[in-house]
């Protein structure tokens, strides 16, 4: 296929131009607490340093949101202009305070207004619907008319992992209540002509994101809007899978002509995540020339991808963008790569986890791990290495690992174990969607699990 770039209208965040017929910009997000303003501007130096365009920031009280004025001026003071991004959850007052001192404000939909998803089956009638949306209206206005005010962007950043009740009871957990989420934000930023809104809606598993992502296009375009939209998989993990599934569905979109600026969520340090999405960016051409080849050659359900690659890295996130999509919308079932200098084993392995994250088979175990941030209340790193070291023999299992509760429960819902943040070193346990133990000790918390998993999966 031919890539044309889907055209959005262009926004200002900070110092730089997004969306329009600007550069598709990436970003990352610090993991560190956003009351240690030493650590979090270190970190906000570095992933500047490695390409990153701009830097979100966890915002979870209006401490934090204050900090982050202190947090800007010795980032500025440092020479750096990359803009700050306020991540709010929970408390639409955090996000007021936020946009007097950040760049841009990210929102979610989802806990915005709504209370925190319960997984309650609700009813709502039409009147009480309305009623919940002239709620958000009037709680976003003030919001916006502040932004308006002193220039700030927003994101409007919806999660598979936290759709409302209120959502959940009419749409259920799927991509047309994924977009519908969104639009109720877009509408009223569309009625009261604010217009700095970038969008992003993010799943960890590729299927849903792609689906959702398009059928946003969709609805946009009905409804005649050109906002520009930020890709990412969220909860991808660490390592070569988690490159490899941010590859497959943000490579998907991209190769589409959809995407204006991407975040690799990756569970590592997060200047790492850069170079990947910048490799993402630089692809774009020829991954679309190879999707476009792959497709037409398909034969007896099978995608021949014949590649060249100087580094595993390099072939890993090529292979991945190049027939995420294929996969995704199940043109096919089988894989053949073939990339001189690298081995039958290595080229089989590649295959089978690209096939893994566009859902088409299980062949190893699955993890669903968060990247971290500032509310990652426990060893993130330390606790996924020692929960993949025990596990990484059960084909076909998905354990999620995820730092808070804030996405948690949502992303991890057809997961088989979860591992979640409680509190300050305190981890709760699940079981699919049903928590099993609250508040275990974090030093406790790895071994409980797996004595739980062992358990369960002699039971069966």
């Amino acid at each position: 296929m031919a890539y044309t770039r889907r055209k959005s209208h262009e926004i200002t965040v900070g110092n730089i131009r997004l969306g329009g017929d600007n550069p598709i910009r990436v970003q990352s997000m610090t993991n560190t607490s956003t009351m240690d303003t030493e650590a979090s501007v270190a970190q906000i130096l570095r992933i500047a340093e490695a390409g990153g365009e701009l830097v979100r920031l966890t915002t979870q009280g209006t401490r934090e949101a204050e900090n982050m004025d202190l947090i800007s001026q010795a980032v500025r003071r440092a020479g750096c202009p990359v803009p700050l991004v306020a991540d709010v959850h929970f408390n639409p007052n955090v996000a007021d305070v936020a946009a007097l001192y950040c760049e841009k404000v990210r929102i979610n939909p989802g806990n915005y207004v709504d209370a925190a998803r319960q997984f309650k089956q609700l009813e709502y009638t039409d009147e009480q619907y309305a009623q919940e949306l002239q709620k958000i209206e009037d709680r976003l206005l003030p919001f916006l008319d502040i932004c308006r005010e002193h220039g700030t962007a927003v994101r409007i950043g919806v999660n598979h992992g936290s759709l409302s009740d209120r959502i959940m009871s009419r749409y259920g957990d799927t991509p047309a209540g994924i977009v519908e989420s969104c639009m109720e934000f877009l509408r009223i930023c569309v009625r009261h002509n604010f217009m700095n809104v970038v969008i992003s809606i993010k799943a960890s598993n590729t299927v849903v994101m792609v689906q959702s992502m398009r059928l946003l296009v969709q609805e946009m375009e009905k409804e005649g809007m050109t906002f520009p939209l930020h890709l990412g998989v969220t909860e991808a993990g660490e390592g070569e899978d988690g490159r490899i599934k941010s590859a497959v569905g943000i490579g998907a979109m991209l190769t589409e002509g959809i995407g204006d600026t991407i975040r690799v969520s990756l569970s590592e340090a997060p200047e790492k995540e850069i170079p990947v999405a910048s490799q993402l960016v630089d692809m774009i051409p020829e991954c679309s020339r190879l999707r476009q080849e792959a497709e037409e050659g398909i034969k007896d359900d099978t995608v021949t991808l014949r590649l060249e690659a100087s580094s595993l890295e390099e072939l890993q996130l090529k292979a991945a963008m190049a027939v995420g999509a294929i996969f995704i919308d199940k043109k096919a079932h089988l894989l053949d790569i073939e990339a001189e200098g690298f081995d039958e084993a290595t080229l089989r392995d590649l295959s089978d986890s690209i096939l893994q994250a566009a859902r088409i088979k299980f062949v190893k175990t699955e993890y669903i791990s968060c990247p971290g941030c500032g509310r990652t209340l426990y060893d993130l790193e330390g606790t996924i290495h020692k929960i993949k070291a025990a596990t990484a023999h059960l084909k076909g299992l998905k354990i999620a690992i995820m730092g808070c509760i804030v996405n948690g429960p949502g992303e991890m819902a057809d997961a088989d174990y979860g591992y979640v943040g409680a509190a300050r070193g305190k981890v709760s346990l699940y079981k699919a969607k049903e928590c099993i133990e609250k508040n275990i000790p974090e030093e406790e918390a790895v071994e409980r699990l797996l004595k739980f998993i062992e358990e369960d999966l002699k039971g069966r």
